[in-house]
């Protein structure tokens, strides 16, 4: 699991401790045996129009993981500074943002012509998701998705998000066993749930499959895409306080790790 991921978790935990609401499931979330429940659940997901290959592949021998429920059931307050986090993350990542964003000119070029948003940015993103590519987490997404909406303190929350995830499987963008990311379901190299890969991510190498996984290009275009729906002002700056930076928050609604991005992202604007 990447630091970042632990941020994250932070920065939203006014929505990961919201009571659950309970479950129109047949079988109640922590009731029973998981494994009916998870019977349960491909029926349902069957009822929902989602393929029966689909539903196989993804959650045939997915069992309960324990150590998932353990780390959502004792996550901690992140108290850093900006000037904290933003020193021990941007530094070491600069460099290698830098020569990112020549590797990937031409694409990230072709990117902001489409959705204005502008590749230090996307870049800054990357690095500090997943170094870029390079920690992309190891849980098998079907397995903590399926615990997480087991389990009851927001079933509803991940039990939608396992049906997304079904649906990305469905339409062939990734294989099942593949889908391996943060223990809290996350998955890509800039790390979407199943519910923004679903509705963001695009096939911008157009092989007909948005493979946020192992496509650098879909990876970009899919997180400027994101940005796009949540407002991007094409041309305008990402300072705090700016409608810009109010979408990096949609991205992550802490306030450290939003100023983070703008500050890697401008860091990479001014590097040589």
């Amino acid at each position: 699991m990447t630091l970042r991921f632990l941020f994250r978790l932070w920065a939203v935990s006014a929505v990961l401790v919201m009571p659950a609401v309970p479950t129109l499931a047949a079988v109640p979330c922590g009731t029973g045996s998981f494994q009916a429940w998870l019977d349960d659940f491909k029926s349902d997901a069957a009822a929902k129009g989602i393929a029966q290959s689909a539903i196989t592949a993804g959650l045939n021998g997915v069992t309960l993981d324990q150590g998932v429920l353990s780390r959502d059931h004792s996550q901690k307050v992140f108290s850093q500074t900006f000037e904290e986090f933003s020193g021990r993350m941007v530094p070491p990542r600069l460099a290698r943002g830098s020569t990112m964003l020549k590797q990937y000119g031409s694409v990230i070029s072709r990117i902001e012509q489409s959705y204005g948003v502008p590749g230090e940015i996307l870049v800054a993103i990357w690095g500090l998701e997943t170094d870029f590519g390079v920690n992309v987490g190891k849980f098998p997404t079907f397995r903590s998705l399926a615990t997480l909406a087991y389990d009851c303190r927001r079933s509803e929350m991940f039990r939608a998000e396992l049906m997304d995830a079904l649906r990305i499987v469905e339409r062939g963008d990734l294989a099942p066993q593949d889908m391996r990311g943060a223990w809290a379901g996350e998955i890509g190299q800039t790390q979407f749930m199943p519910s923004s890969y679903i509705k963001y991510a695009v096939d911008f190498d157009q092989n007909g499959r948005r493979d946020l996984l192992h496509s650098p290009p879909d990876v970009l275009a899919s997180t400027a895409n994101f940005l796009a729906g949540y407002g991007w002002q094409r041309g305008k700056d990402w300072e705090p306080g700016s409608a810009n930076f109010a979408v990096i928050q949609q991205w992550n609604k802490s306030e450290v790790y939003a100023k983070t991005i703008g500050y890697f992202a401008t860091q990479l604007a001014h590097a040589p």
